[in-house]
């Protein structure tokens, strides 16, 4: 009977933590780095090629602004609306919070600046000017959203808004993200070259800078969408042509932008490399909706400076401002590349405070150990300083880089 008990009492700890298992390592130059569920699909065939936990339940974020455009050229093509069509924000959707355009009263845009903004800015405002535009109100906007997704096949798929702005009702799968980008790409060939607007002008000014992605894996990437929250972290769909063959992929739950972006590109090679013959699952056929969703960082944490990435640093000393503790870091990049290291670090310039007097550590971070200590030990036999930090090690309130 006790281990009966025991049993139960377990099987129930389990059930109301669903979420951890769906977050776990994958590799990197530098070491693993903590990840969510992530898909990768033959466009043409439909077959998975690369996947972990991908019909498992997360928060979309702003991937959520691939529906809404997905309505949008719905009324587009309909002849609903038009690219020259005008659109002004209610005082509701120009109150939304970042990131926005911030149209001011009376402000008006075109449907295309409109559709770039969304992309370019990932613009909450004029997602919900969307909204209200094509429907009257967000809520019966959202429903929409919802009722197309259940359409599409997007079984594990529900829509609370036009953003992504944190709910905890508005949930999706890799699976759905994959299968809506491939059914942007099949039905709205016409539209979906705006997933590659980096920016765009709206009157004098520059609206961008748009998704890195496209930079990182260029020539092959075209397009679509990012996302983050604090409870998603930081997620992506993004889609290639290469050698004529065209992938999407989607993949959720870093801690950081660029670890994701690096990621997907390793994904992307990883996945060019496999043949498809027509005999691999098919992305429809993941089994939908379970588990989760994650929570990738507690809202306590989530606007604290963290060392988030899985290589070491070679800390170059401490300084009075920015400017010469940039300078600091750019030498030695500089210095790396001299000795011969092909994958330089990361700038990561942090502010230290002892006394209410606060400093800047010139750090170069996420560096392969090797790199790392070869940088030190060249700048300890020139007599200058440089020491090597452990990941494990560099943690809040950071005093140990006062100097």
């Amino acid at each position: 009977m006790k281990l009966r008990l025991l049993l139960l009492s377990l099987a129930l700890l389990f059930a109301a933590f669903p979420s951890q298992a769906q977050i776990a390592a994958v590799m990197s130059p530098s070491g693993p780095v903590q990840a969510g569920p992530y898909v990768v699909v033959d466009a043409e065939t439909g077959e998975v090629l690369l996947e972990r936990d991908a019909g498992v339940f997360w928060h979309p974020a702003s991937l959520t602004k691939m529906m809404t455009l997905y309505i949008v050229f719905e009324e587009l093509k309909a002849g609903r609306l038009t690219l020259t069509s005008t659109m002004t924000l209610s005082e509701a959707a120009r109150a939304k919070p970042p990131s926005k355009l911030g149209l001011g009263p009376g402000q008006a845009i075109t449907v295309e600046q409109g559709v770039q903004a969304l992309v370019a800015r990932s613009a909450n405002d004029v997602a919900s000017g969307f909204a209200e535009l094509i429907l009257g109100s967000e809520p019966a906007f959202a429903q929409r959203m919802t009722e197309t997704a259940a359409r599409l096949g997007m079984s594990g798929t529900q829509f609370r808004n036009a953003s992504g702005w944190p709910d905890s009702a508005q949930v999706t799968t890799a699976r759905d993200m994959a299968l809506l980008a491939l059914t942007l790409l099949k039905q709205f060939p016409a539209y979906y070259v705006y997933f590659h607007t980096k920016e765009f002008m709206l009157g004098k000014t520059r609206v961008g800078p748009g998704v890195k992605f496209l930079d990182l894996y260029a020539p092959y990437a075209d397009g679509l969408k990012t996302g983050f929250t604090c409870a998603s972290g930081f997620n992506i769909v993004g889609s290639a042509m290469r050698d004529g063959r065209r992938l999407v992929a989607a993949a959720f739950g870093f801690r950081r932008a660029d670890l994701r972006d690096e990621f997907l590109v390793r994904l992307m090679d990883d996945a060019y490399a496999l043949k498809t013959g027509g005999n691999r699952p098919k992305v429809w056929q993941i089994r939908n909706g379970q588990g989760g969703p994650a929570t990738v960082l507690p809202q306590g944490e989530c606007g604290m400076i963290r060392y988030d990435m899985p290589g070491d640093a070679a800390w170059l000393g401490t300084y009075g401002d920015w400017r010469t503790a940039r300078h600091a870091f750019d030498v030695g990049q500089s210095d790396l590349a001299r000795l011969g290291v092909t994958r330089l670090g990361k700038e990561w310039i942090l502010p230290v405070t002892s006394n209410k007097v606060t400093r800047q550590a010139a750090i170069i971070a996420d560096l392969e150990p090797q790199a790392a200590q070869r940088l030190c030990a060249d700048y300890q036999s020139r007599k200058r300083f440089c020491q090597v930090r452990k990941p494990g090690e560099i943690t809040a309130p950071f005093s140990g880089f006062w100097r």
